[in-house]
């Protein structure tokens, strides 16, 4: 598969997953729990779309802190949003199972704030602009 093809298929994905999430937040109530599940989805699309984007392969894995270190390992700078990962983290499986996890306005309204942020992180270090050109 091509590189810069999958690069902007884990972005597209990564964009979908936040999209979703400001659909879902039109609803009332909010549901909260595929809200903060979305939020952990697009934090680990866009990661992965880094990694590839560098060339790693990245693990089938749902670890936040995992894809975040791998990251950091490439361009050090990434350690500015790896306590923003951690808390998304809880996000991965819990929220889609009853009785897995409360989750409070606060805490979805932080959950979509970071993802936002380590997606805008992650995009300044992929050049979407010139993928294609690579």
């Amino acid at each position: 598969m091509n590189n810069d093809f999958a690069v902007s298929e884990w972005v597209r994905y990564a964009d979908n997953d936040l999209n979703a999430i400001h659909q879902l937040l039109t609803f009332h109530p909010p549901q909260m729990e595929i809200i903060c599940y979305h939020c952990q989805q697009v934090a680990e699309k866009i990661l992965k779309a880094f990694l590839v984007y560098s060339n790693v392969k990245p693990p089938k894995k749902h670890e936040l802190d995992l894809l975040c270190d791998m990251c950091k390992d490439i361009d050090g700078e990434f350690a500015n949003i790896y306590d923003v990962c951690i808390r998304l983290m809880p996000y991965a499986n819990q929220p889609r199972y009853p009785f897995g996890l409360e989750i409070s306005d606060c805490m979805m309204k932080l959950a979509v704030k970071d993802c936002e942020q380590i997606k805008e992180f992650a995009e300044t270090k992929i050049d979407l602009e010139n993928i294609k050109e690579r």
